[in-house]
């Protein structure tokens, strides 16, 4: 399966009481495809699935996969610190109809090397859909290291890495050692840097907000124009710091509320952004003529 392009990690909008808000998720999807992405990733950790329920992250998927109507790819993230439950919402995802599933390392529990690979080839072995591995540390607490990508991209449905090691070392081994193997950014700072050593796109935060501008960014680079990539890199980047100001997605909701997208506000144990960081959300949307 070829996975190339720009693939949002969708938010997940809530309204005023808490509650997920699945017409602005819908609405939110149309806005991505008119736009020119070439996927979304429902219910990944930008789409909090560590705070929804699993009848709100099952809804969310089949929601994405009715909304996209084969128009563009949807990843569903599926991954878990239970590998009976991530199991779970793989099998769901591939009964919904997704086109892959994005599984974040088991969190908090912290696996050895040898516990991700039983992990992942547990999966694997139990579910036909194309899988991508996410390696997110910062987060999880574990990195997949390059020698465990490399052995697990021989399991034929473990097709991609979405990496947010903030490793480049470690992209290029992975890259250089694989065959038939596709690497994402996992960080819209490092995705001109991912392209250019051989990757093949991004699972994007900033493209909830920007989305024309990241598909024109990327598919530049992909393209070889690397005078129109760069020049669009340097436009976006404040987009790109300024949306991990506050712990994600905190900024993204702020952001996408600025705009006057579906969003609400994130759900705790994540708070609102402080005004402080809002005004500097506000700033880099106005230098962008986004709003």
């Amino acid at each position: 399966m070829m996975l190339k392009g720009v693939y949002t990690a969708l938010i997940t909008p809530f309204d005023d009481e808490g509650r997920l808000d699945e017409v602005g998720l819908r609405d939110n999807i149309r806005y991505q495809i008119k736009k020119g992405v070439d996927g979304v990733v429902p219910v990944g950790t930008t789409g909090e699935s560590a705070t929804l329920s699993q009848k709100e992250h099952k809804r969310v998927v089949e929601s994405a996969v009715e909304e996209a109507a084969g128009k563009v790819k949807v990843i569903a993230g599926t991954g878990s610190n239970n590998t009976q439950e991530a199991l779970e919402y793989t099998k769901h995802a591939r009964d919904a109809g997704a086109d892959a599933a994005l599984m974040i390392t088991p969190y908090y529990n912290k696996p050895t090397q040898r516990g991700l690979i039983k992990h992942y080839t547990k999966i694997a072995s139990s579910v036909d859909i194309p899988i991508v591995l996410y390696t997110v540390p910062s987060r999880t607490g574990v990195n997949i290291e390059a020698e465990t990508t490399i052995e697990l991209s021989r399991i034929e449905n473990i097709v991609a890495i979405k990496d947010a090691s903030g490793n480049l070392d470690q992209v290029m081994r992975v890259l250089r050692e694989t065959e038939d193997f596709t690497v994402l950014s996992g960080e819209d700072n490092l995705t001109h840097c991912i392209i250019s050593l051989g990757g093949s796109g991004v699972i994007s935060v900033a493209s909830n907000v920007a989305p024309a501008l990241m598909s024109e960014f990327v598919h530049s680079a992909l393209d070889g124009d690397w005078a129109n990539a760069s020049r669009l890199h340097y436009r976006l980047y404040p987009l790109f710091k300024v949306l991990f100001i506050e712990t994600n997605p905190a900024p993204a909701k702020k952001a996408l509320n600025l705009l006057r997208m579906p969003s609400g506000e994130p759900r705790m144990p994540l708070v609102p952004v402080t005004d402080e960081s809002a005004a500097k959300i506000k700033s880099v949307l106005q230098e962008l003529d986004l709003i």
